[in-house]
């Protein structure tokens, strides 16, 4: 159990869910823990969070909250940064039906009069705004389900969060949207864009930020605790200039979470309800009761 209880708290998704080496976990928290799961192979059942980032989002809140307890700063900006990395995702989710499951995007951004993956042509007047790196990963989700294991592995590690990125972008960025976006209804397009804006502004805000100061970023500092709550109060100053951000964080000072409005700010980009998992709580209180 507290060999489980460290790789969720580690957030080691790759491997949430697998029986621990040293014993047996109760299935019901192993369940829990694949909600939250990268599938490891193409055809691997269940497909967690490739089926849905919810429970993931909700894991993460409930890690941060605990790193806040215990003053691992570094952990928690880690946490935070990859929270950053897949809002987009969460975003569209409830316009794909899923996750950005690579089995089953292909007929929701490719098809006639898309740019999505499409490689430019040598001299070609670049109508897409996604980069490089972007476009590449693009063009592999729409075919790494048919890859083997260690392919789908390498785009999971390096790719998959460039797609987020990218379906991002086409929501919140694109000046010349192709028929990844104009095939929406109106409605669903329009609450797409303002949710994939206020992921955005979050991503590029002064919390996530803080990853670039960190041991886990590109320098040697760690954030103190003040120094946490300062950029989250600036970026929620930021994000309550957009409609979305001001209505998610309405009412964030009695919310009771140590980054108030965070749960409200996922459950708005979510377009559901999205609060603190009680997975961890529970593995501690079965741990305490085993001792007992």
């Amino acid at each position: 159990m507290c060999a489980f209880g460290q790789r969720v708290l580690d957030l080691d998704a790759e491997d949430f869910g697998m029986p621990e080496e040293v014993g047996e976990v109760p299935k019901d928290l192993l369940d829990r823990a694949r909600a939250s799961r990268m599938p490891q192979a193409p055809r691997e059942r269940p497909r967690g969070a490739l089926a849905s980032l919810r429970p993931a989002y909700s894991l993460l809140l409930e890690v941060v909250a605990i790193r806040w307890e215990r003053r691992e700063m570094a952990a928690l900006v880690a946490a935070v940064h990859i929270a950053s990395e897949y809002l987009a995702l969460l975003a569209w989710e409830p316009v794909l039906g899923h996750a950005g499951d690579p089995a089953l995007i292909g007929g929701s951004v490719s098809g006639p009069g898309s740019r999505f993956g499409v490689p430019l042509e040598p001299g070609a007047e670049r109508n897409c705004d996604h980069t490089r790196p972007e476009r590449s990963a693009c063009e592999r989700t729409l075919r790494v389900a048919t890859e083997p294991p260690p392919g789908w592995r390498a785009y999971l590690d390096r790719q998959h969060s460039q797609v987020a990125q990218a379906l991002g972008d086409c929501a919140a960025r694109c000046r010349t949207p192709c028929t990844v976006m104009t095939r929406l209804d109106e409605g669903v397009r329009a609450d797409l864009v303002e949710r994939c804006k206020l992921a955005s502004d979050f991503t590029d805000g002064a919390l996530v930020k803080l990853r670039h100061a960190a041991p886990v970023g590109h320098g040697f500092g760690v954030p103190s605790p003040e120094e946490v709550q300062a950029a989250w109060a600036r970026a929620r100053s930021s994000l309550r200039r957009n409609p979305l951000g001001k209505a998610a964080l309405a009412g964030d000072d009695r919310d009771g979470y140590p980054l108030p409005g965070l749960p409200g700010l996922f459950s708005a980009i979510a377009s559901a309800r999205i609060e603190p998992d009680t997975l961890l709580d529970e593995v501690s209180t079965r741990l305490v009761t085993a001792l007992a």
